[in-house]
C-alpha cells in the first residue's frame, strides 16, 4: 500500500477546496444535512476526487466516506479493510473562514486504523502516519519532521487543553476544572489531534458527538506519535471504528 499515493490524492482535494475557498465569484452553495451540520460545494468536491482516487488506485478496498450514499454505508459492515474519509472535516471553520479545516483519509483494517493522512490546505501542512512507522509532518516549506506527543504529570501546572473551537459545553468544561491553571488552546477540526500528536498540546477531550470519519485518520498519527486515543472515562479501551453505529464515544487524546 503506497501511501505517497493517498498523500497525492488529500493534496488535491484539498487545492480544489482551495479553489472554492479563494474564489470570492463561486457560490459556497452552503446547506443543511438531516443532522442541521452544513454541506458546501467544497464538500462534494473534495469527495469526488478523493472517491475517484481511491477506487482508481485501490479498486479492491472499498471506501466510506461522510458524503457516502446510504446504501454505501450499510454495505460497511461486511468490510474488514476500508477507506475512511471526510473529505472536509471543520465545514463551520471552513465557512467561518478560519483556515482551521482538513481533509481526513484513513485506512481501516478490523476496526483499527493502519494509515492516516491528515491534510491542512490553508497551511499546506500534510501529517501522515502508517501503523508501526511513526506519524510525521511535511510542513509548507517541504521539511519533514517526526512527531512526538508530550506526556503530562498529575497536578502539572499549565497543561495545554485542546478544545473545539465550535462545540464547547460544559461537559468539557468540567473536565478542564481539574486541571491545575490550564491553558485552553481552542482549535478547528482534526487540528486538535495534531497539536497533541506534534506535542504543542498535552490533552484533548472530546465529551461531545463525533463521527468515525473525524477521527480515523488522526487517531493513527497520534498513536504513531506516541499517544493515546481511548473512550471516556473507560481510559483503557481504545477507540475503534466500523461498529454497528458511526457515532464515537466520548474520548480522550493525550501524549
Amino acid at each position: 500500500m503506497d501511501i505517497n499515493t493517498v498523500i497525492g490524492i488529500a493534496r488535491s482535494a484539498g487545492d480544489r477546496i482551495l479553489e472554492i475557498y479563494n474564489d470570492p465569484n463561486v457560490s459556497w452553495e452552503v446547506e443543511a444535512k438531516a443532522d442541521d451540520s452544513p454541506l458546501t460545494l467544497a464538500d462534494r468536491a473534495s469527495h469526488e476526487i478523493i472517491d475517484n482516487g481511491l477506487k482508481k488506485s485501490f479498486p479492491e478496498i472499498p471506501v466510506l466516506s461522510e458524503e457516502s450514499s446510504k446504501s454505501e454505508i450499510e454495505d460497511r459492515h461486511n468490510w474488514s479493510l476500508f477507506w475512511l474519509v471526510d473529505p472536509l472535516d471543520g465545514t463551520k471553520e471552513f465557512i467561518k473562514r478560519n483556515g482551521e479545516f482538513t481533509v481526513n483519509i484513513a485506512l481501516i483494517e478490523k476496526g483499527i486504523p493502519i494509515m492516516g493522512v491528515v491534510y491542512v490546505p490553508e497551511k499546506d501542512e500534510m501529517y501522515f502516519a502508517e501503523k508501526g512507522r511513526g506519524g510525521f509532518l511535511v510542513a509548507s516549506d517541504g521539511q519533514k519532521h517526526q512527531l512526538q506527543s508530550k506526556t503530562y504529570e498529575k497536578g502539572q501546572k499549565g497543561v495545554k487543553i485542546v478544545c473545539s473551537r465550535s462545540h464547547m459545553n460544559e461537559a468539557t468544561r468540567t473536565f478542564v476544572s481539574q486541571f491545575n491553571e490550564p491553558e485552553l488552546v481552542p482549535t478547528g477540526s482534526s487540528l486538535k489531534f495534531m497539536l497533541v500528536a506534534k506535542g504543542d498540546a498535552h490533552v484533548y477531550p472530546r465529551l461531545g458527538p463525533t463521527m468515525e470519519w473525524d477521527t480515523g485518520a488522526a487517531q493513527c498519527i497520534v498513536e504513531e506519535s506516541g499517544g493515546k486515543v481511548v473512550e471516556y472515562p473507560v481510559e483503557a479501551k481504545r477507540l475503534s471504528y466500523n461498529k454497528e453505529s458511526l457515532l464515537n464515544p466520548n474520548f480522550l487524546v493525550y501524549g
